[in-house]
């Protein structure tokens, strides 16, 4: 079997056409910023307009989509240090805390993904943008009073996950903005610039929320700080970005997608890969908090530095990284070898605890950062060759993967509940987070052994690289 381009920027729905079935050149604007007759594989439209406008679409939608992985990144910092603001929280709950927004944000990219061709892509990213006021603005009301109920805590935590949402219907509108042979770029880029705010968040809450701070903390500032920028995103989205009428929702192919087997286990393997990436980058600030009290930072005049942001950064670089490498050696070789690093890397962690030494602690969670990182762009590449090899005289393949990637990163997110939810069930019930590093371990092995007997030997069985 011929696989013609199983690269994940191949899998794009067809071009638009006009409403006598040929392909135009010509762009109609309309009212309300909408776009008529978009043919980003039209050559001539293109090159003389195309182009600069999906740039400037791609620009204002890396700004709003960061932003959203900061709100929804936003109470894995604050939690540190809702004790020394004075609240009561139990371990459990401040687990919760955690957990919430990726549990929340993970389900709402199932239905963000049908938003902009619901609603259009410049519609829905002034919507899904200033739907992170309230849950920036709850926080600083929230965390301002030790009072508030742990139960309107978890509610605005909850409101957090419409950052995570964000991912899925920003590069479901990059995708119709450009041809194929540049989609896999401008998607790395939207994707790249998203997954940057957990770290931005986690490296400038701590310091703003310290500055000045002698006997208190500014916490409502770690939600405030964000609603000027939130607002210039929805201005910006308004003014500059545009509507496709070319984009449309293909549910035939969702459900299509769904049946296939290889969806589910695909899945699987997502949620061992970007699912420990939020998942431990959640939970990340809160471990070292825990595991070394007495480290709060690097001070840096009245502000403090802390380095729980480093996991976060060092994983979201290296994800364009495992893409690469995929493309050359095969997705499933890198994935195998991601797995492989993920669980050298946090047995390296439960060997060397008892030395309580600060940097081996912080290192070995850096190789497991950037081994997840890898995991997620040679997983999401395995994704249209897989599908491209089981296409049918059904549903075509491309229209499948497309579907099937959205699909996969909603529930790949889900990653970001369980480990919060795991780590804390093994330090209330063991009193150390010392079983849990070990399941994790056992997972590792898990996904290394499914991903090597189902997709080596389907590489082998069709004589493609996966």
């Amino acid at each position: 079997m011929t696989v013609t381009d199983p690269r994940p920027e191949a899998a794009t729905a067809p071009p638009a056409a006009t409403t006598a079935g040929t392909q135009s050149a010509e762009l109609v604007h309309r009212p309300g910023r909408w776009i008529d007759n978009w043919n980003p594989e039209n050559p001539e439209q293109w090159n003389s307009v195309g182009k600069a406008i999906a740039s400037r679409n791609l620009r204002w939608s890396i700004f709003a989509e960061f932003l959203g992985f900061v709100v929804w990144q936003l109470w894995s910092v604050v939690v540190v240090s809702l004790p020394a603001a004075g609240f009561q929280l139990s371990t459990g709950e401040i687990f919760w805390l955690i957990s919430m927004p990726s549990l929340v944000g993970a389900t709402l990219r199932i239905p963000y993904t049908f938003m902009v061709p619901r609603f259009g892509g410049r519609n829905w990213t002034i919507v899904s943008a200033a739907l992170l006021l309230i849950p920036s603005i709850g926080l600083a009301i929230a965390v301002s009073n030790p009072a508030t109920p742990f139960g309107v805590l978890l509610l605005i935590a909850a409101l957090a996950g419409f950052g995570g949402g964000n991912f899925a219907s920003s590069m479901s509108n990059i995708t119709f903005f450009y041809p194929a042979a540049q989609k896999g770029y401008a998607l790395g880029l939207n994707a790249a610039g998203g997954n940057l705010g957990a770290s931005v968040a986690q490296f400038v809450v701590p310091i703003v929320i310290t500055i000045g701070a002698a006997a208190t903390l500014n916490l409502p500032l770690a939600g405030l700080i964000w609603v000027p920028l939130i607002v210039v995103a929805m201005v910006g989205a308004y003014f500059r970005m545009d509507n496709l009428s070319a984009a449309k929702a293909d549910v035939a192919a969702s459900l299509a997608a769904l049946k296939e087997p290889h969806l589910w286990i695909l899945a699987t393997l997502y949620i061992g890969t970007f699912g420990s990436f939020i998942g431990f980058t959640g939970v990340f600030p809160k471990l070292l908090a825990d595991t070394f009290p007495d480290f709060k930072g690097i001070a840096i005049g009245t502000a403090t530095v802390t380095l729980a942001f480093l996991g976060a950064l060092v994983g979201s670089l290296a994800r364009p990284y495992g893409g690469k490498l995929a493309d050359r050696f095969g997705g499933t070789v890198i994935t195998i070898g991601a797995f492989t690093v993920m669980g050298l890397g946090i047995l390296s962690v439960i060997l060397t605890l008892p030395m309580q030494n600060f940097a081996v602690f912080l290192l070995c969670f850096l190789v497991l950062f950037a081994a997840a990182g890898m995991g997620n762009g040679s997983t999401y590449r395995m994704i249209p060759t897989i599908f491209a090899l089981r296409s049918n005289n059904g549903i075509g393949a491309q229209r499948k993967a497309a579907a099937a990637l959205g699909l996969i990163s909603a529930i790949g997110a889900y990653g970001g509940f369980f480990i919060p939810q795991l780590l804390g069930f093994s330090k209330t019930t063991f009193g150390s987070y010392t079983p849990a590093l070990g399941w994790f371990v056992g997972a590792y092995v898990v996904f290394l052994a499914l991903t090597a007997g189902v997709y080596l030997r389907m590489s082998k069985r069709s004589g493609v690289r996966i």
